[in-house]
């Protein structure tokens, strides 16, 4: 008898994380490693909010909170949201979950019933169809070429539509292509979903802040409130505030889903960490100026990023409108051999090879949901990139 469960055997660790596993073990055993393989900031946590952490303890605000969170931080979720995006968010209608990956998984395991349909385009996060999949769902993904902007089309969302979709879901911008979507790019996918009533709407929009040459990203409600009855708004404070081992993701929606939420976080985590939520008090409702001096950085990192790899041979790298990744394209790496005498037959193999002959970590198109490609952070250090840059278009220029 198998000691694990059937389900298990659905889906897979996520890939990114265990890429990163594998670079820091190399970098453990002395061998120069340059990982650009997660999406972490490399910025400090600002003063101010560690500080709110600190005054926290201090207070002796170390006790359980309501399992959606505390007062406190609702509410300030619910002004982010106001301030940020004009939705009006009730605190009853916000849950507070540890990391957006905790609100994805809320949410998919207190609604999905098994053969239900979430259509989520792709590239797509690691975790999107493995979540679905681990809550008897069944993903439904639809390509979104470079030849469009990695951005879904509302043709293809109309198609891919079934009386079985249960969640459409939309990450703005986009991991792993750094894609993002105007106002003006939601309004006809906005108008497909109008069509469709039985359909939820999960938006995720946790790179929200990180956008580039003038660009806003959109969400869902700004543009068509009407949907606002069957969406799901997910943020948190991860990736704008350089939060990510504090664990605080937030999601606003209707009271009856996030009930549901929290009956399922009740029995899980209960709530998110005391500290980190004092912590991320101050995050949304403090200063917000660190926000846009890391923007400007990462703005001038992803202009040397994009330059230097469409110098090297073999890539085609799209110039993306938000995050802090970039997605090039391999195919003209494809049937090649690298210097190390690796065969380059698909995008697995050249992240590999990369890793092993130049010591620079990435990760393949294919966890990502569509091969041919590999995914870069320039959430480094501005000269480790430069580095890291160079050693790829050393790799592609050594294939024959």
């Amino acid at each position: 008898m198998s000691l694990t469960a059937d389900r298990l055997d659905r889906i897979q660790p996520s890939l990114t994380i265990a890429i990163s596993t594998v670079a820091r073990q190399m970098i453990a055993e002395g061998k120069n490693v340059i990982s650009l393989s997660q999406g972490e900031p490399d910025f400090a946590t600002p003063r101010n909010i560690k500080d709110a952490a600190i005054r926290a303890m201090e207070a002796g605000e170390t006790k359980y909170t309501d399992v959606a969170g505390t007062p406190a931080l609702r509410k300030a979720v619910a002004e982010k949201f106001r301030r940020d995006s004009g939705l009006d968010y009730k605190p009853e209608e916000i849950i507070v979950s540890t990391g957006g990956k905790q609100v994805i998984f809320n949410a998919m395991l207190a609604t999905l019933n098994p053969g239900d349909e979430v259509v989520i385009p792709s590239p797509c996060w690691v975790s999107y169809p493995d979540i679905v999949t681990l809550a008897d769902g069944k993903p439904v993904l639809v390509p979104c070429g470079q030849n469009h902007g990695f951005k879904l089309r509302a043709e293809d969302l109309e198609a891919a539509i079934t009386d079985k979709t249960k969640w459409f879901m939309l990450n703005n911008p986009c991991n792993p292509t750094g894609a993002a979507y105007s106002k003006d790019d939601l309004k006809p996918i906005c108008e497909v979903l109008m069509q469709h009533p039985n359909v939820w709407i999960f938006t995720d929009d946790i790179y929200e802040k990180l956008a580039y040459d003038g660009f806003r990203p959109a969400t869902i409600l700004e543009v068509e409130p009407r949907l606002r009855a069957r969406t799901l708004t997910m943020n948190g404070c991860s990736k704008s505030y350089a939060m990510t081992g504090w664990r605080i993701g937030f999601a606003g929606a209707p009271v009856a889903l996030i009930k549901a939420m929290d009956k399922l976080q009740s029995q899980s985590t209960s709530n998110t960490n005391s500290i980190a939520q004092a912590a991320a008090v101050e995050a949304l409702v403090g200063p917000q100026d660190s926000i846009e001096a890391m923007r400007k950085v990462f703005e001038q990192r992803r202009n040397l990023v994009v330059a230097a790899l469409n110098k090297a041979p073999g890539l085609h790298c799209h110039n993306p409108e938000g995050a802090f990744y970039v997605y090039p394209s391999i195919h003209g790496c494809i049937g090649k051999t690298s210097r190390g005498g690796k065969k380059i037959v698909d995008d697995e193999a050249f992240v590999i090879a990369l890793l092993e002959e130049e010591g620079v970590a990435t990760v393949q198109g294919a966890a990502f949901c569509y091969p041919g490609h590999f995914r870069a952070s320039y959430a480094n250090a501005t000269a480790e990139l430069a580095e890291a840059c160079a050693r790829i278009q050393r790799f592609c220029e050594g294939l024959h």
